[in-house]
């Protein structure tokens, strides 16, 4: 828990420091901060509501109850959303706005691919997205493009920030992912191989120094 503590925190920093760039959120973010413009609530807590949504929606589609890491996901992202809003400060300068906004793609795109590669439970939207994939056999930059345009076109109707961030994420964001989610996936295939390798006693050589023996190696 303290690992998936620690990773949400850096994965929601990057993602807030996109809206503290100024310029243009990325489509959920758009969406969340046209419902508090037009509801008020916080950021974090319309990104938490949302998600109940999405997680009933997927569960529907899927036919399978939510896991645990998705639901955990959608709590502590919506409340490290409003904690990080609080305390960072706008951007700069254009050139370190652009560094902003970037960067935080770039991120955002490894850490998606990262939580659900070990198959704990993806965040409600990403769950959704690999639902729509399996079900339509689309790629997941295609669904994801989708996914954004359409949360987007919502969002700015109830007045989100749109611009030209906004624009580079809902086209790049898909592509993105397509890349590092199969990268992220050999890299967590590999460790948890090599971890199951490394801590089974009945396959490979084992030493007897490892307990109370002589260095002399005994199979």
């Amino acid at each position: 828990m303290a690992d998936l503590y620690d990773w949400l925190n850096y994965y929601v920093f990057w993602y807030c420091l996109m809206i503290r760039a100024e310029l243009g959120s990325a489509p959920w973010d758009v969406l969340h901060i046209g419902l508090t413009l037009q509801f008020g609530l916080t950021v974090g807590t319309w990104s938490i509501i949302m998600g109940i949504f999405i997680i009933g929606f997927t569960s529907l589609l899927t036919k399978e109850r939510p896991q645990l890491g998705g639901v955990v996901n959608m709590v502590l992202v919506g409340v490290f959303i409003d904690v990080f809003l609080f305390v960072l400060p706008a951007g700069g300068t254009f050139l370190w706005q652009l560094l902003m906004l970037l960067g935080g793609i770039i991120v955002i795109a490894y850490g998606i691919g990262l939580y659900i590669a070990p198959n704990c439970g993806a965040g409600p939207r990403d769950s959704l997205m690999l639902a729509l994939t399996q079900k339509t056999g689309w790629k997941v930059s295609r669904v994801r493009g989708i996914m954004e345009i359409v949360v987007l076109t919502v969002g700015w109707l109830l007045g989100g920030p749109v611009f030209l961030g906004t624009i580079l994420f809902c086209f790049g964001i898909g592509a993105v992912v397509g890349i590092t989610l199969p990268q992220c996936q050999q890299f967590v295939d590999r460790l948890i191989k090599r971890g199951g390798m490394d801590e089974n006693f009945n396959k490979g050589t084992i030493r007897a120094d490892h307990y109370d023996g002589v260095g002399k190696e005994v199979r």
